[in-house]
Parts: C-alpha cells; sequence; structure tokens
C-alpha cells in the first residue's frame, strides 16, 4: 500500500504547499516526483521505467494529439476570422436585447471552448471580445466574469473536442466515441442551463450605458490601469464592432454572404466528425488509402494518438485553413500561438502519463482494487466523487484530478459492473465539476485578470466561482448518477 499513499502524499504536498522551494505549487513537479517515489517504491529497473513512460504516454496519446492539433487549429480559425464570424452572425441572428447577446457570447465562448479543447484558451480568445459590451448592459464584472468562465468551461468538455471526456475515455481504457454521443446531451443540457441562469443578470435592465466609456467603471481602491491601456482600448474597439451589427434575418444572411469563406474549415471538420458520430463512418478507414495509413499509425504506439478520428478531422480542417492567404501568411505564428496557448496544458498531461504509466508498472492499481473490495459500491462511488471534485477544487485541474483517482477509480468501477462509457461519461463530469468550483480554479482567475484588465477594476475570483455553483453542481449529479446506472 506504500506504493499508493507515500505516492499521493508527496503529489499533494507539493501542488498544495506554495511555499516549498522551486517546486511547490507547481502541478508537474508534483507528479513528476509521485511517479518517481512509486517507481523506487515499485523496485521499477532503467527498462521498466521506460516501458512504464511509454505506456502511460501511449494511454494518453489522444488527448494529447488532441490538445496539440486542436490549439494549431483555434489560431488557424482566429486568424482566418471563423470565431468573429460565429460572434458577429450570432448577434445578428438573435438581435440587439440584452439576452440575445449572452446566448450569442456563450454560443461562442462553447464553440471556441470546443475546439481549442481548454477552457482558458477559449476565455482568453472570445472573453477579450466581448466584456465591453457585457459591462455596457450593466452586467457586474463578477457576473460577466461567470459568464465568460462557464461558457469556456462548458466549451472545453463539450463534443466533438472534448478534453475531458477523451481523458476520461483513456484513463478507463474506453472507446470514447459512445461517450461523445452521450456527453452531446449531457452537456448541451448544461448549456442551455447556464444560458438561461445568467439571463437573470440583466433582468429589469433596460438599454445601455451611454457611450464607450461607461463600460469602464474605477471605482476607489481599484487597480491601476497602467499597462492596460492598449488592452481596453483594443477590446473596446471590439465592443464597438459587435454593437454596431445589424440584426434580423437579412443582415444574417448579408454576414454570411460576405464572409462564409472563413466557414469552411470549421464546417468539412463538422462534417467529418458528424459522419463518425452521428452515421458510423469513419472516412479515414473507409476511404482505400486513407484506410492503410490509418492502420498503420494504430499499430505503432503514441502514435496512435493520431490516428483517433477527431484529430484526423482537425488535421484536414488545418491543412485547408491553410489555402487561405490570411492563414498561410502568418504559418509560423499560427503554429508559434497555437503551441504556445496549450503548452501549459500539453506539460500537465505528460506529467500525468508518466504517473499513470507508472502506476500501472507498478501494480498499484491492482493494490487499490483489492484493498477496495471492502467498501460497498454506494461508498465507492460516493467517495470517490468526492474526491475528485476534492483534487479539483484545490488544484484548478481536471486533469490532475482525473489523473489521481480516475486512474484508480476506473478499473474498479468496471470491475464491479458499471458500463465502461458511464464510468468515463461520469468522471469527466465530476472533473469539470471540480475544477471551477471554490476555493482554487485557475480558470477562474485567469478570467478575472482577463476583466479586470479590460474594465481596469479588481475582479474577486472567489465569487465567480460561487455564481457558477448553480452549474458547477449540475455536472456533478449528471456524473454522480451516471455512475449509479
Amino acid at each position: 500500500m506504500l506504493v499508493v499513499v507515500i505516492p499521493m502524499t508527496l503529489l499533494f504536498v507539493i501542488a498544495l504547499v506554495k511555499k516549498i522551494p522551486v517546486i511547490g505549487g507547481d502541478i508537474r513537479a508534483a507528479l513528476l516526483v509521485a511517479a518517481l517515489a512509486a517507481g523506487l517504491i515499485g523496485g521499477l529497473d532503467p527498462a521498466q521505467w521506460a516501458l512504464a513512460i511509454i505506456d502511460g504516454v501511449d494511454r494518453l496519446a489522444w488527448v494529447i494529439a488532441l490538445s496539440i492539433v486542436g490549439s494549431v487549429y483555434a489560431e488557424s480559425q482566429v486568424r482566418l476570422g471563423t470565431m468573429e464570424t460565429t460572434l458577429l452572425g450570432l448577434k445578428a441572428l438573435f438581435g440587439k436585447s440584452p439576452r440575445a447577446l449572452i446566448t450569442a457570447v456563450f454560443i461562442t465562448l462553447i464553440l471556441a471552448g470546443s475546439l481549442l479543447g481548454d477552457a482558458i484558451a477559449a476565455a482568453t480568445v472570445i472573453g477579450f471580445f466581448v466584456i465591453h459590451s457585457l459591462s455596457q448592459l450593466n452586467i457586474k464584472p463578477v457576473q460577466i466574469g461567470m459568464i465568460i468562465l462557464f461558457g469556456a468551461s462548458i466549451g472545453s468538455i463539450m463534443p466533438p473536442i472534448s478534453q475531458g471526456v477523451f481523458l476520461a475515455s483513456s484513463l478507463v481504457g474506453t472507446d470514447p466515441t459512445p461517450v461523445t454521443r452521450i456527453a452531446y446531451i449531457t452537456v448541451g443540457i448544461g448549456a442551455a442551463l447556464a444560458i438561461l441562469e445568467s439571463y437573470r443578470f440583466v433582468r429589469n435592465k433596460r438599454g445601455r450605458l451611454a457611450g464607450p466609456a461607461a463600460a469602464v467603471k474605477i471605482p476607489a481602491g481599484s487597480v491601476s490601469a497602467s499597462g492596460n491601456e492598449q488592452f481596453s482600448a483594443d477590446a473596446s474597439q471590439k465592443s464597438r464592432q459587435l454593437d454596431e451589427v445589424d440584426t434580423g434575418f437579412r443582415a444574417f444572411a448579408q454576414l454570411a454572404k460576405r464572409r462564409w469563406m472563413t466557414m469552411i474549415p470549421l464546417m468539412i471538420l463538422i462534417v467529418i466528425v458528424l459522419l463518425n458520430t452521428g452515421f458510423s463512418y469513419n472516412v479515414f478507414t473507409e476511404l482505400p488509402v486513407l484506410g492503410n495509413v490509418t492502420a498503420w499509425m494504430l499499430a505503432v504506439p503514441i502514435i496512435k494518438g493520431l490516428a483517433f478520428p477527431v484529430v484526423l478531422a482537425i488535421v484536414v480542417a488545418i491543412i485547408v485553413s491553410f489555402t487561405f492567404r490570411s492563414v498561410r501568411k502568418e504559418a509560423i505564428g499560427t503554429f508559434k500561438t497555437g503551441l504556445g496557448n496549450v503548452s501549459g496544458t500539453v506539460q500537465i498531461q505528460l506529467c500525468a502519463a508518466v504517473l499513470v504509466g507508472v502506476f500501472y508498472a507498478t501494480g498499484a492499481i491492482d493494490v487499490v482494487a483489492q484493498a477496495a473490495e471492502s467498501l460497498s459500491g454506494t461508498s465507492l462511488k460516493l467517495g470517490g466523487a468526492a474526491g475528485i471534485v476534492g483534487v479539483g477544487m484545490l488544484t484548478g485541474s481536471q486533469t490532475t484530478s482525473q489523473t489521481v483517482l480516475v486512474t484508480f477509480l476506473g478499473p474498479i468501477l468496471t470491475g464491479m459492473g458499471v458500463d465502461p462509457v458511464n464510468v468515463a461519461l461520469g468522471a469527466s463530469h465530476i472533473a469539470a465539476a471540480g475544477q471551477n468550483m471554490p476555493p482554487v480554479g485557475l480558470t477562474a482567475f485567469v478570467v478575472c485578470g482577463l476583466v479586470g484588465s479590460a474594465l481596469n477594476i479588481r475582479v474577486d475570483p472567489i465569487k465567480v466561482m460561487i455564481l457558477a455553483l448553480p452549474n458547477s453542481f449540475y455536472f456533478l449529479i449528471v456524473g454522480v448518477l451516471m455512475w449509479f446506472i
């Protein structure tokens, strides 16, 4: 049991005690130190270490490939103008009412989060565009933060590019396709509830504040605007562009006529993914030449992560995007920014993969499974869910919470007779709930910094996370129910 207890203790101590020199508070260091401790206690020799690392990376290859490829694709869409077209089109379609703007913002954030597979990146890309427009509706900064936080977070678990779902499926060892199909429904309901719940922010509020300056309120004791002038000016310009959009179906049709080409890569991606998830037709295995290449990739450890249908669909969309001059002329910048946006996430995923591989190589998974045999199914499920939420709260990371606990819980729950699809779906939803709960949610802190910089005001991340609790509880309840079906 020491092979589990000591590494887990080290992981939590390093992750939570920021005063530890050099490595304190660093999730990557915590994961690697835990893996090192487990390997030493388990007596792994150099060859076993190498095999364990390869096995761990191989298990998470889909998730890592999805993060890298998805981020590059998302950056290409920003440069192409796809996300801007989406937001402007939704604004034209839904109208200028406060609720219409909130709906358009949520849908765009969810789309961006799905494409990026990362809540922080989605919040940065789209949040920058909408902060001032939301502020001009007299929506409080913490409420703006909540809208951006949950729109981006829901997007990060929304299929087709759902990092949380793919990670859970990889850790459980099941095909993510059926998990993804159900996630469309459960996450879609969560998105609808978040939108409806956010309407209360504009209840009984009419019109907008007069003038662009009204979007910026600087009360006593607020942070200094120094260094943020350019950010605020750029955000104001984006806000005015959004406010000036005509509404109605005719305006939407005119916008579509002018900017339809910016949507081509996204439409191709959607068609390929829907053929696979909706009609079980994988173009990459069904077509003769592509089928041979895909079969070869699937047979190679780690490389097989690139052969997953969604990943390959994104690769095709990237190639199509580079046929456009606006993307092609900034090719280096597209790759550099795209990889930079996801570098932190990928580093955590690689460190998590090392820990997962070592846990399997040392038999730590079997040790926990044997210890859990004395627990009732209900106790194990509720305790496991509480643990995932707790780790998510403390680390602000669904990746860490799933790696630490789903690695053990997945095999145990499937051994108890729970459908692997339900195990993965439940784990992804519980982890999504935990990462946004107070006191520590990394995405919330990033969002609050973004809103604070745009409006020159201090935004409390704890208040933002508390506002997001109703939707967090929805995902928690759905996740737990899945484990009891």
